[in-house]
């Protein structure tokens, strides 16, 4: 398996199986962020997010629809997508970092923590869902 460094990035593939990507993580930047390259575009998000979402969905116990859209297009409530932005999360607001490229969130971020074992899909007529496994 790949570190999730440049060097070495993840090949990670969207929640729906239909988009292919590529993450890593740079730690020591300022501030921390989990890189997201789809083709030539590049996000970014905090990276605190990988945990601070592992632990929502701890916490929530049950499964939660992913309904992931760009940031131009507003949330669905109660959405990892929504919550990606919501003021109310541990960092405020949108974990995105990029002005423009901050959405999407619910489509990059979730795949990371199924690599690494702590979420699962489940397809529910067209949208998908995620839980947390530990």
């Amino acid at each position: 398996m790949s570190k999730g460094t440049i060097d070495e990035p993840w090949e990670l593939t969207t929640p729906s199986g239909r988009g292919t990507y590529m993450a890593w993580t740079e730690p020591d930047a300022t501030p921390p962020v989990l890189v997201v390259q789809v083709g030539k575009t590049v996000l970014h998000y905090h990276l605190s997010c990988l945990d601070e979402l592992h632990q929502m969905l701890v916490a929530r116990g049950d499964w939660m629809a992913l309904a992931s859209k760009d940031e131009g297009k507003e949330a669905l409530e109660d959405t990892v997508e929504a919550w990606g932005r919501d003021p109310a999360n541990p960092v405020g607001g949108w974990y995105g970092l990029k002005k423009g490229l901050r959405g999407r969130f619910a489509n990059y971020v979730p795949p990371v923590l199924a690599l690494q074992g702590r979420v699962v899909f489940e397809k529910r007529g067209r949208g998908m869902w995620v839980r947390a496994t530990s």
